[in-house]
């Protein structure tokens, strides 16, 4: 029988919810795609948990922020709460920050919903064609592209897709990355854990003390959708295949619930904690778990993932769309792999924190002193120290132009066609690096760190592609600054008009002198020029005739405190963010 053949602009393979997001997001472009997912439908698990504030910035762009929420659990439900059994009572709590309460730094406030509820909005936010049932089994590189064979999974023939690029979602166990001998690094498997999704009236442990998890010593639980529905997870037992699990839920609830857990269904799963060594294989790229998977705990391994592809689908479409070089590629892996290596030293710190907090309750326990005394979180009110790292990412790369030397910037353009330090289209990586955060959250190495309070050093050594890692310290603040490869600081432009809405698919210039900038920079750029007002301009440091250029994944390329006094500056600064070499008009 003959093996079919189709083509397509971008194949992504996997259909969780990065893959779903690059799907809409590319759609956002005018980039057509397909996914192919190998299993015949969604996942009725609920596996992730949390959709962070700068993921629902991102879905506030593409329109899907207000059907999320409709469907999540209330703002009361963002906290964590630690018990001896669910049926006792809290002996630590720490909220989880901004999604219990907005916070002023963003538009938006995370949600807590289950990701078999947010999966399905995801799948309708584009018309993007979607195969399920069918997985990828062999890639071949030619000049132009890549060929992925499919396998039918019984469902069908083989078939073969032709892609200018792949982009690779397909999780920890990724297909993809073993076809392409990318290797990893970290501590790996963690340990084999199990979920059982139960029904239960448990309402009188949420109605007056919700929660969106309740850790407890034998388990964690989770309500799962605001109309019911609970999960329970824990180490996976060593005869699995013959646990009662109904029995093991019920004995976590604790003596004198009075209730019986009824499973519906159970998932075995391992905690994975690694990095791949490279985000790039030629024409294929990974995102999400298929390029770093990290411990739960914290909610920090989905989140990446929706961040990795809204750096990476504006640079797709501008290669394909023609007015990006092929090098800007390059730049995804420059900026997001150090930060995936900075997420995972936070999620394993995450997990260290968590125990610590278990550990203090069992001395506690065991002094006797459990019913007198609380135990202090070691973070605080502030939900595993994310909001740094959450929003205080910034990028160090050839997309990114940072702020000239006063010594050495020239007093006026030059009015030549070529842009500063252009990057030639040969495919090389990048030697810069991103910093997360402004040291503001503490980590710990998952490779290094001996289990002590300490935070990992901030200067410790260097990844193994030649950059810098990400920065790290101690603290939990984010703090909004203007610097260039920084997400733009929200602000309020209007009533329920953030800095962060001027973004879209196209480059943002926002300056207090619309009029200055008015000349068209020169075909082919996607460019708006929105007035930023004054008392904004002076916060982020720019003169009444300044600018910041804002890159359409909402984070600032360059910055220009006054006007340059030629034509050319911000046509140079889009050829060199992009890596094009457009000719003047």
């Amino acid at each position: 029988m003959a093996v079919t053949e189709t083509s397509t602009p971008v194949l992504i393979v996997g259909g969780g919810p990065v893959g779903l997001t690059a799907r809409a997001l590319l759609a956002r472009w005018g980039v057509p795609a397909l996914l192919v997912e190998r299993h015949a439908e969604l996942s009725h698990f609920p596996r992730s948990r949390l959709v962070n504030v700068r993921s629902m910035e991102i879905y506030r762009r593409l329109g899907l922020a207000d059907r999320i929420t409709a469907r999540a659990f209330a703002p009361e439900y963002g906290r964590v709460r630690f018990r001896d059994t669910l049926h006792g009572r809290d002996f630590a709590t720490a909220a989880m920050a901004g999604v219990r309460a907005p916070v002023p730094e963003s538009p938006v406030t995370g949600v807590v919903t289950s990701q078999d509820r947010l999966e399905p909005t995801l799948l309708g936010a584009a018309d993007a064609p979607v195969r399920f049932g069918a997985e990828v089994v062999g890639l071949t590189e030619e000049p132009d592209g890549v060929v992925a064979l499919l396998d039918g999974r019984g469902q069908g023939a083989a078939s073969r897709v032709r892609a200018r690029y792949v982009l690779a979602a397909d999780g920890a166990n990724s297909t993809v990355r073993q076809l392409l001998g990318i290797g990893t690094t970290g501590p790996g498997a963690l340990g084999g854990f199990t979920t059982v999704v139960f029904d239960a009236d448990l309402g009188r442990w949420c109605a007056r003390q919700p929660a969106g998890v309740y850790f407890t010593a034998h388990g964690s639980f989770a309500p799962l959708y605001p109309e019911g529905g609970w999960a329970w997870f824990g180490p996976t037992p060593e005869d699995a295949a013959h646990a009662d699990w109904s029995g093991i839920v019920t004995r976590a609830l604790g003596p004198g619930a009075g209730v019986r857990a009824e499973v519906v269904r159970v998932q075995h799963w391992v905690m994975n904690a690694f990095v791949a060594d490279r985000f790039r294989h030629g024409r294929t790229l990974l995102a999400g778990d298929a390029a770093h998977a990290v411990p739960i705990i914290g909610g920090l391994g989905m989140n990446a993932g929706l961040a990795d592809v809204h750096n990476l689908c504006w640079k797709l479409a501008g290669v394909l769309h023609g007015w990006a070089g092929p090098g800007l590629l390059e730049t995804y892996g420059t900026e997001r792999l150090p930060v995936a290596r900075a997420t995972l030293r936070q999620a394993v710190a995450n997990a260290r924190l968590l125990g610590r907090v278990q550990s203090r309750r069992r001395e506690q326990l065991g002094s006797g002193a459990a019913d007198s005394d609380a135990v202090e979180t070691p973070w605080s009110e502030r939900y595993f120290a994310q909001l740094g790292l959450v929003l205080g990412v910034t990028y160090r790369s050839t997309a990114v132009l940072p702020d000239p030397d006063p010594a050495t910037a020239p007093e006026t353009d030059t009015g030549t066609d070529d842009p500063p330090n252009p990057r030639p289209d040969t495919g090389r990586g990048d030697t810069g690096a991103p910093e997360a955060g402004t040291r503001t959250y503490a980590v710990a190495d998952p490779e290094t760190d001996s289990g002590t309070d300490g935070a990992a050093d901030p200067e410790a050594g260097t990844g193994t592609d030649g950059s810098a890692e990400a920065e790290a310290g101690s603290g939990t603040d984010y703090v909004p600054t203007a610097e260039p490869g920084r997400r733009m600081p929200h602000l309020w432009l209007a009533p329920g008009r953030s800095t962060l809405d001027t973004c879209g698919e196209w480059f943002t210039l926002l300056t207090p002198d619309p009029a200055g900038w008015t000349r068209r920079p020169g075909a082919p750029w996607p460019l708006r020029v929105e007035r930023l007002p004054g008392e904004h301009a002076r916060r982020w440091g720019l003169g009444p005739r300044g600018a910041l250029l804002v890159r359409p994944d909402g984070h600032i390329g360059a910055r220009w405190p006054e006007r340059p006094a030629g034509a050319a500056g911000l046509r140079h600064a889009l050829a060199a963010i992009t890596g094009s070499r457009a000719a003047r008009p």
